[in-house]
């Protein structure tokens, strides 16, 4: 029975990673159908590059800070051995742990790549990816999933409550998009994006059926993110799902409306539901999360016009609005809906998740500004004017995304 206990957890770990791999897809699609033809071929090239550098610096380094755990042992060892000072779970159960926290971790360049397109160089951007999934995110990862640092003893001594972010909502989400906030400001706004009189020029997205099908991968992926967070099959709820299922719903229905029934808006609302719930996912009721959804999805469209438009910051995808605000407001959400006076499970306070909250949003965005500050003295993070009119396919990669027409033409 231990042995099909442990196969089953391996199994079941294994497929929300597997799930969760697939939404760095839809992270791709997404930015696909929003820049411009010409830049199509590097949003591709960036996401699946940045997966696979975060990959093997996380394996490396990462891991080892964010859980003090080194692979560095015979395969004998990892799959059920006894390594120096660790024992490694039967059936392998550390390396799907891994793989799934992994995909996890690679979802911060994936959210930065979309704030910075079509202006970022390529190779900076590499260094940022292997600096944050190395150094960066890991610290925070450790704080709050890793019970290192001495951070969630802290928060319990104080708040009488632990930090509580079940799948990321501060963790991933928010940590990312305040990161991007500082990369996207050192980068400053694309070519012909503001006029000197400071009206905004609009540059529309270059393909609404691909920016879709990136909604409806990540979406769908969500559900490995949120559900499979459990761990294992003994942790896993029905709840989790449920609302998730709510908070998308209601992310879509509250974009649809204050977006006026923008398609760009209506699609990045159902992510910015799961985004908020993310958080509070096993603590909250359905209507909770329902209503966490729908505040999201009305966020995120107040606060990406209020970039584009008032402050001038040309967050090509919105992901500081998408992923560090709502984030920010799925952390101090799961801190009002999980309590049991509103009809949640309890074991949370509002103050732990607003303090918390504020922890992860100050650390990323010091980090951000530090980093890509630090970059753009050093190595330059920006094409040249030429580089960025012709487009980063052509300029970086040498080939655009219809190579036929080129030809043609």
């Amino acid at each position: 029975m231990d042995a099909i206990k442990s196969g089953a957890d391996v199994f079941f770990v294994l497929i929300g990673a597997v799930m969760v791999l697939a939404m760095h897809c839809g992270f791709a699609f997404l930015e696909v159908g929003t820049v411009r033809r010409k830049n199509q071929v590097n949003a591709l090239v960036k996401i699946i590059v940045d997966l696979s550098v975060s990959t093997v610096v996380y394996f490396f380094i990462g891991y080892m800070v964010a859980y003090g755990v080194s692979f560095m042992f015979t395969a004998k060892q990892l799959v059920g051995g006894a390594g120096e000072g660790y024992q490694f779970a039967a059936s392998g159960y550390d390396l799907v742990k891994f793989f799934f926290l992994m995909t996890f971790a690679a979802a911060i360049p994936a959210i930065i790549s979309g704030g910075i397109a079509e202006r970022a160089k390529f190779w900076p951007q590499l260094a940022a990816t292997a600096i944050i999934v190395g150094l960066v995110y890991p610290v925070f990862e450790g704080m709050v999933w890793g019970s290192r640092f001495g951070y969630q003893d802290w928060m319990v001594n104080n708040f009488g409550y632990a930090f509580h972010d079940f799948a990321g909502s501060i963790v991933v989400h928010a940590v990312g998009g305040w990161l991007a906030l500082g990369a996207v400001t050192m980068l400053g706004a694309r070519l012909g994006r503001y006029a000197k009189n400071g009206t905004v020029i609009g540059i529309p997205p270059s393909n609404i059926p691909f920016l879709a099908l990136g909604s409806w991968i990540l979406s769908v992926g969500w559900f490995g993110f949120n559900v499979m967070s459990a761990q294992s099959l003994e942790g896993v709820t029905g709840l989790v799902a449920m609302n998730s299922l709510m908070a998308m719903a209601g992310g879509i229905i509250a974009a649809m409306i204050v977006g006026h029934n923008d398609p760009g808006f209506v699609h990045n609302g159902a992510l910015a539901g799961l985004v908020a719930v993310c958080a509070g996912s096993d603590l909250m009721h359905p209507i909770g999360a329902l209503f966490t959804g729908a505040a999201a999805g009305a966020l995120f469209v107040w606060g990406f016009k209020q970039c584009q438009d008032q402050w001038k910051i040309d967050d090509v995808l919105g992901v500081w609005p998408l992923h560090g605000m709502c984030g920010m407001w799925g952390g101090i959400a799961a801190g009002i809906f999980g309590l049991e006076s509103m009809g949640g499970m309890g074991g949370v306070s509002f103050t732990s998740q607003l303090v918390g909250t504020f922890c992860g949003v100050a650390f990323a965005t010091v980090c951000g500004f530090l980093i890509y500050g630090g970059l753009k003295v050093t190595l330059g993070i920006r094409l040249n004017q030429e580089q960025e009119f012709q487009g980063a396919d052509l300029s970086l990669h040498q080939i655009s995304a219809y190579p036929e027409e080129d030809i043609r033409s």
